[in-house]
């Protein structure tokens, strides 16, 4: 049977077991052999990173083709008007071509952990919070897509992938669940 790892990346800790400095990568968080991301985060993100020995499950859960739905808590720079939002949920166009719709809704500020180290504050320039739901995966792509509307990501937690959250985990924790259930084969 498949291992599935949920884990809660901290920031500045890197999606890969090798290449980094001490305590910034999964090495030396997740003590498991044999278990790769499927999909990533980059290091100045935070939240659920699956992990998993099987590769057609890796796919399944990172491939844009299976429409998995990915979950982020963003704070972003700035005060998010109506126009901003709606052009978040039509989709935005990159550089790397146009996104696929988004669900986009501004949330009160979310119960998390602190942050090490903190996002810096500033006292002339209003933050907000947004929940934002993809199907996709791009590199950076929720940075871009909130930067692209006017809206820099000050911090971005992934709080969901598919059926599978953080609830529960702190910064660093890890757990491993059943993997027969994660994703239907076809």
């Amino acid at each position: 049977m498949a291992r599935l790892i949920l884990f809660n990346k901290p920031y500045g800790v890197l999606s890969q077991f090798t290449g980094g400095g001490p305590g910034e990568t999964l090495a030396d968080f997740v003590p498991v052999k044999g278990v790769y991301p499927a999909g990533r985060l980059d290091k100045d993100s935070e939240g659920l990173l699956l992990l998993t020995d099987d590769g057609r499950l890796q796919a399944q859960i990172s491939s844009p083709k299976f429409n998995k739905e990915k979950t982020y808590l963003v704070q972003v720079e700035g005060e998010p008007n109506e126009e901003a939002l709606a052009q978040l949920r039509k989709g935005v166009t990159l550089k790397d071509g146009p996104t696929r719709p988004a669900r986009v809704a501004l949330i009160d500020p979310p119960e998390l952990w602190p942050r090490d180290p903190p996002v810096r504050f500033r006292k002339s320039v209003s933050d907000h919070w947004l929940s934002v739901i993809i199907t996709e995966g791009r590199n950076r792509q929720v940075r871009r897509m909130t930067a692209a509307v006017g809206l820099p990501t000050l911090r971005l937690v992934r709080w969901r992938v598919a059926d599978w959250t953080l609830e529960g985990l702190a910064p660093g924790q890890w757990r491993e669940v059943r993997a027969s259930s994660a994703v239907p084969r076809r």
